[in-house]
């Protein structure tokens, strides 16, 4: 018996994301060295076992996503949202460090004994909110002053709490509204007030931010620090950060060093995750490097193809609105490593080291292959009923 009988939906991004997930193995397993005996945590087989069971619940995540009817997230997002807004609170709200990083990103689960980043699930739900919003839409024209409340009063509510801890995520959910709210026929002079609106509440947060630093301290500083070393100056460790990873590109080359053979991972901060690009393109080279960047360019066909096939509206937006994240995210963390881009914190989606970033991904995807596996199960039905299509058209 096949397995992929029990699989269903689009059997091309099905492999895709198996296939990157299980190479994410070598990766993370070479890298987290750095872990080990730089930061002390752990053992390398430790965090191998962690991660390589962090992914298998990804992909049962995946699995039982895929199985729901995809206009089952309508009323999921719906319901979703004000619970994810109140997770954003909660984890603004909390003021603590968890192993020395921002703890404004997450939020601690005592009976679990895990920490959870909220903004990554509140990216999910938002996004499939806005696309619910322009599919019931579709038919209607879009009163500017009804969308203030009941679209974009939500979605500067998320991102807005978002924002503080993590200018990157905020920045790239507000990108990727704005291409859904377009390609779900919202009028173009009011989506270029809303971006401009939105360019002017984050100067004005800038503003507050310099002048009452200790309400948010070090993250303004750490944005400019971060866009100043991409211009060649900055502070010492961003510029760090960067020039180790150009050295690892450099020192690939072509056909790379070896698997777990990287000389940079012990001395790049990050290289299980926000740079672990980095360290693949020194192991595998440059053929392994562009091979990763051609499963993501391959993932963002097949989601445009998938959209395209789609006969719902909701679906077609449904697709891109979870999509398109994990491609420009990949993109993003592929653009830093190799010094085209200023560092962002941005993981590399199905690859990088972490817990709720990658079943957030999953669980991504898992509503992508609904969306696929519902038109595949129409398209079955039209072809194993042909007399009743006939009638139809009688």
């Amino acid at each position: 018996m096949k397995i992929s009988q029990y699989l269903q939906g689009d059997k091309s991004i099905w492999g895709i994301v198996v296939l990157l997930s299980i190479f994410s193995f070598l990766p993370v397993y070479s890298a987290s060295s750095n872990l080990v005996y730089v930061v002390g945590s752990g053992s390398v087989f430790g965090h191998l076992l962690k991660h390589v069971a962090i992914v298998c619940v990804g992909w049962v995540i995946m699995y039982a996503v895929h199985l729901i009817p995809f206009r089952y997230f309508s009323g999921l997002s719906k319901i979703g949202l004000p619970i994810v807004v109140v997770l954003l609170v909660v984890t603004a709200l909390q003021g603590t460090t968890i192993d020395g990083a921002n703890a404004s990103r997450w939020i601690n689960i005592p009976i679990l004994g895990v920490s959870f980043q909220t903004s990554t699930l509140a990216t999910v739900v938002l996004l499939a909110y806005v696309a619910d919003y322009f599919a019931i839409k579709k038919e209607q024209s879009i009163a500017f002053g009804e969308s203030l409340l009941t679209l974009w009063l939500p979605v500067f509510l998320v991102v807005g709490l978002i924002l503080p801890a993590n200018l990157s995520t905020a920045v790239l959910l507000l990108f990727i509204v704005a291409v859904v709210a377009f390609l779900g026929g919202y009028p173009i002079k009011y989506l270029l007030g809303m971006l401009g609106a939105s360019l002017v509440l984050l100067t004005l947060f800038v503003l507050l931010a310099k002048a009452y630093p200790e309400s948010f301290p070090n993250r303004v500083d750490t944005w400019m620090s971060r866009i100043e070393s991409f211009s060649g100056e900055g502070d010492n460790n961003t510029n760090y950060q960067i020039e180790r990873a150009k050295a690892a590109v450099a020192v690939g080359g072509v056909v790379g060093i070896g698997a777990g053979k990287s000389m940079m991972k012990n001395v790049l901060p990050q290289s299980s995750s926000d740079f672990i690009y980095a360290i693949i393109a020194e192991e595998y080279g440059m053929l392994g490097s562009l091979s990763l960047l051609f499963l993501f360019l391959l993932l963002l066909f097949r989601v445009l193809i998938n959209a395209n096939k789609s006969e719902s509206f909701f679906g077609q937006l449904l697709i891109l609105a979870m999509g398109l994240p994990i491609v420009t995210q990949a993109f993003i963390n592929m653009g830093v490593a190799v010094a085209i881009l200023p560092v962002t914190g941005q993981p590399l989606p199905l690859i990088s080291s972490g817990g709720t970033s990658l079943w957030m991904t999953f669980l991504a995807v898992g509503i992508i292959l609904s969306v696929t596996a519902n038109r595949q199960a129409v398209s079955s039905e039209s072809l194993s009923n042909p007399l009743a299509e006939l009638s139809e058209q009688a």
